[in-house]
């Protein structure tokens, strides 16, 4: 069973609803127990890093989250914000530490022409590193996701980016350490591609758990 962690910054019901669609067995929950002791685990997220942060120390869940990810290795799947939070530090709203899994930080776009648009919204094309991503299986070359932000993780291990994006400058679209998976895109919302890789996601669970 996959576990949403639900700590008040998720589009959570367009998860749930891809899950159900592809016929996975999922639950939201906001309890430490039920997360540190999960099989694996998806954290979605839109808003404020630096809030996002405060509701998960305010609820309990960094230390049931780094039980569950960094001890007992479950899968972890970070979405857009999720992704973000676990890195380094945040710079929304003032720098603020992350959960610290992948070495980077989050910064907001900068751009030098006005016409380039923040946020970044709609689908672009990922294109994927060479390293051998099971979160990427069946997929190939670049592919299409649906994109909504306007900060972006600088990673300072290129070896734990699995896919990369072109927006006026490449920036991370996904990433990936051991059982640590994240993308910047939003599967849940970017139709086939997308449920191909929660479904690759869903079948990650015997190569760590």
């Amino acid at each position: 069973m996959i576990t949403i962690v639900n700590y008040k910054m998720g589009n959570i019901r367009s998860i749930v609803n891809a899950l159900d669609y592809l016929g996975l067995r999922s639950r939201v929950s906001s309890s430490p127990h039920d997360i540190s002791h999960s099989e694996k685990l998806i954290l979605p997220g839109v808003g404020s890093y630096h809030t996002a942060m405060q509701n998960l120390h305010q609820m309990g869940l960094v230390n049931a989250l780094n039980e569950a990810v960094l001890v007992k290795k479950r899968p972890i799947l970070g979405i857009c914000l999720g992704m973000q939070l676990l890195s380094e530090l945040g710079t929304e709203d003032g720098e603020v530490k992350g959960l610290g899994w992948i070495a980077g930080r989050v910064l907001r776009f900068q751009f030098n022409d006005p016409r380039c648009r923040i946020p970044h919204i709609g689908f672009n094309s990922v294109r994927f590193s060479e390293r051998k991503s099971d979160l990427f299986n069946s997929l190939t070359g670049q592919t299409d996701f649906y994109f909504v932000h306007s900060y972006h993780m600088v990673c300072d291990e290129e070896q734990n980016v699995s896919g990369w994006t072109d927006y006026h400058g490449n920036f991370v679209a996904s990433i990936e350490k051991g059982n640590i998976f994240g993308t910047q895109f939003h599967p849940e919302k970017s139709q086939s591609n997308g449920l191909a890789v929660l479904r690759n996601f869903a079948e990650i669970e015997l190569a760590y758990a």
